[in-house]
C-alpha cells in the first residue's frame, strides 16, 4: 500500500507562520487573564447574557438557513453559468466581504427602513422590518451570504461537471442531477460554508446595530451586549467576550480541513 509523499517546507516559512499564529492567538488568550474565574459562571448566566445568547443562536440559525436557500442557487449560477455578466454578479455578491458592516446596515436601512425604498411601502401595509428580530436575521444574512457562496462555488469548480454530464447522458433530469450528483459531490464545501456563515452571523455587530438597534430580548445579540457592557461592566464584557470566543471556536472546529476555504 503506497503512501502519499509530501514535499518539505523551507525552514524560514515557520518563522512568519509562528508570528502570525501568535498575533491571532495571543490577544484572544489574553482575555482569560482578565477574568476573575470565580465570578465567570455568574457573569455568563445572568438574565441578560442568557437572553442575548439565545437570541444570537436563533437568529444565526435562521440566517444560515436563508444563506443555504439563496446561496446554493447563487453559487450554482456563478460556477456553471456562461453569462457575460457573471463577473459583475460575482463582484456584487462578494461586496459585503469588503464593505464595512455598518455600511451594509445603512444600505439595509435605506431599503427596508420606514423611509426606505421598499420599507415605505411595507410600512403602509403595516409591515415593519427595521429594529426588529427580522432585521437582525436580514443583517446577519447580508454579511454571511458571501461566505457560503464562495465556499460552494469553489467546491463546484473543483468537482467539475464530468459526473453531471454522465448522469444527464443517461437520461437524468437537471433537478435529479443536481440532487443526486452535484450536491453530494460538493457536500464538504457546502457544510464548511454553512458553518462559516453561522459563525459570521454569530459575531455580526455593525450591520445589526445600524439596521436593528439594540433592544434587549428583541435585537440585542451577544456582540451588542458586549458593546454595552464595555462601558457599564468591563468584567462582564470580558466574560461574555470569552464565551463568544469559546462558542465560535467550537462552531469553526466543525469544519474539516478538506472542506475549508
Amino acid at each position: 500500500m503506497s503512501r502519499t509523499r509530501h514535499v518539505g517546507l523551507p525552514p524560514w516559512v515557520f518563522v512568519p507562520a509562528l508570528l502570525a499564529g501568535v498575533f491571532v492567538v495571543l490577544p484572544v488568550a489574553s482575555l482569560a487573564t482578565r477574568i476573575a474565574w470565580a465570578d465567570f459562571p455568574g457573569l455568563i448566566t445572568s438574565d441578560s447574557a442568557r437572553t442575548a445568547l439565545w437570541l444570537s443562536l436563533r437568529t444565526s440559525s435562521a440566517s444560515t438557513l436563508l444563506c443555504l436557500v439563496f446561496g446554493i442557487p447563487l453559487a450554482l449560477v456563478i460556477a456553471r453559468s456562461e453569462s457575460r455578466w457573471l463577473g459583475v454578479l460575482r463582484s456584487l455578491v462578494l461586496l459585503p466581504l469588503v464593505l464595512p458592516p455598518v455600511v451594509g446596515g445603512i444600505a439595509l436601512l435605506a431599503t427596508f427602513g420606514r423611509q426606505g425604498l421598499l420599507g415605505e411601502h411595507l410600512d403602509a401595509w403595516g409591515i415593519k422590518i427595521a429594529f426588529s428580530t427580522i432585521a437582525v436575521v436580514m443583517a446577519q444574512t447580508f454579511v454571511s451570504l458571501p461566505f457560503l457562496v464562495v465556499s460552494v462555488e469553489g467546491a463546484l469548480r473543483t468537482a467539475g461537471e464530468r459526473y453531471d454530464v454522465v448522469a444527464a447522458s443517461l437520461g437524468a433530469a437537471p433537478t435529479t442531477v443536481l440532487r443526486r450528483v452535484t450536491l453530494p459531490l460538493v457536500l464538504p464545501g457546502l457544510a464548511s460554508g454553512a458553518v462559516l456563515a453561522f459563525a459570521r452571523s454569530l459575531g455580526e455587530f455593525g450591520a445589526t446595530v445600524t439596521f436593528a438597534g439594540s433592544l434587549e430580548g428583541t435585537t440585542r445579540t451577544i456582540p451588542l451586549l458586549i458593546y454595552n457592557l464595555r462601558v457599564t461592566d468591563s468584567d462582564a464584557a470580558v466574560a461574555m467576550s470569552l464565551l463568544l470566543v469559546i462558542v465560535a471556536v467550537a462552531v469553526i472546529g466543525l469544519i474539516r480541513p478538506r472542506g475549508a476555504l
